[in-house]
């Protein structure tokens, strides 16, 4: 990897001041990425503070174990076991704040040899942690054209999905597509309208790369593991960047900041009754990224952060 490649982390001021960091509390970052956000929340941490930072990424971790803090720990690993990671440290509801900066990072996108980029020319490879499970290349080259263009629907949104994907599957049995060049130039070619604003490509390698890091299955677990780890009055902050991963944070938010209803006439015990009026969450805001954030920074035009507080057991929801 180059030194060259820079991540500029998006709406990191508001993302810290979301958290409310206390001196000597306890965090974890479960999105390392480049560390931006990590070296951030150091820098409020007093002596007796720590925070953990988890990513899937070898080279995340690489950079991670360059820090040389003793309150800090770097952790390979996916943020769908945060749980796990948690129970081990003994950290579970003793945790002030998690956050989750969701999909690729600049690590990723900017090194053409990973193969995230459909601007660049490089392996077709696309997964967030290379010697895990299959990459984009050998997917495709295994997938029909059903499987393909369902994936390509529903992860990318893409109206032409079906085309592709038999574009895709009549290329494979010709030659293997192993480079991203490859796969954009079989994209451009079955579409048969294109926007001038965006890249042809762009919906296609989203829904591939999510779908090769199962990365919805993954935000899914993450977020549902907070709700233990937290202490009551802690706080999740999450930021997405497309309205799939938006959709899944807004709507754990507002599932587990609401009282359960039970239909009338159904036997219930008092018990039960008790634990389902229990409200887990508080929603504290929603923010979009500033018009000179998105000028400096491009990537963060489509970005949403959402933070939510995790409530006492016995706590009514106020708000």
């Amino acid at each position: 990897m180059k030194n060259r490649l820079k991540h500029i982390s998006v709406m990191k001021k508001e993302l810290i001041q979301s958290l409310k960091i206390k001196e000597h509390g306890i965090y974890i970052d479960s999105t390392f990425g480049t560390g931006g956000h990590t070296h951030e929340i150091l820098k409020r941490l007093g002596k007796h503070g720590i925070l953990y930072s988890l990513d899937r990424d070898p080279h995340a971790v690489s950079i991670g174990k360059k820090i040389k803090d003793p309150r800090f720990h770097i952790i390979h690993e996916k943020f769908s076991n945060l749980l796990d990671h948690a129970k081990n440290k003994n950290i579970i509801g003793k945790v002030n704040g998690i956050i989750f900066d969701l999909g690729t990072s600049s690590l990723q996108l900017d090194d053409n040899q990973r193969g995230f980029s459909f601007k660049k020319d490089g392996p077709l490879d696309m997964r967030m942690n290379p010697s895990y499970g299959i990459s984009a290349s050998d997917w495709l080259f295994n997938s029909n054209i059903n499987t393909i263009s369902c994936v390509l629907k529903n992860f990318g949104e893409e109206k032409f999905a079906r085309r592709i994907a038999f574009a895709i599957t009549n290329q494979n049995k010709i030659k293997k597509i192993t480079s991203t060049i490859e796969l954009v130039k079989i994209i451009k070619t079955a579409i048969p309208n294109r926007n001038k604003f965006k890249h042809p490509a762009k919906r296609t390698f989203q829904a591939i790369r999510i779908h090769i890091n199962k990365e919805l299955e993954e935000i899914k677990k993450g977020l549902d593991s907070t709700l233990k780890i937290l202490k009551p009055g802690g706080r999740i902050s999450v930021i997405s960047f497309h309205s799939l991963e938006d959709r899944i944070v807004k709507q754990f938010m507002i599932q587990n900041s609401k009282k359960a209803t039970v239909p009338y006439g159904l036997p219930i015990t008092e018990e039960k009754l008790k634990r389902l009026k229990i409200v887990q969450l508080k929603i504290i805001n929603r923010i979009l990224p500033t018009s000179s954030e998105v000028t400096m920074n491009p990537r963060a035009r489509s970005s949403i952060l959402r933070t939510a507080e995790r409530q006492h057991d016995n706590e009514e929801k106020t708000s």
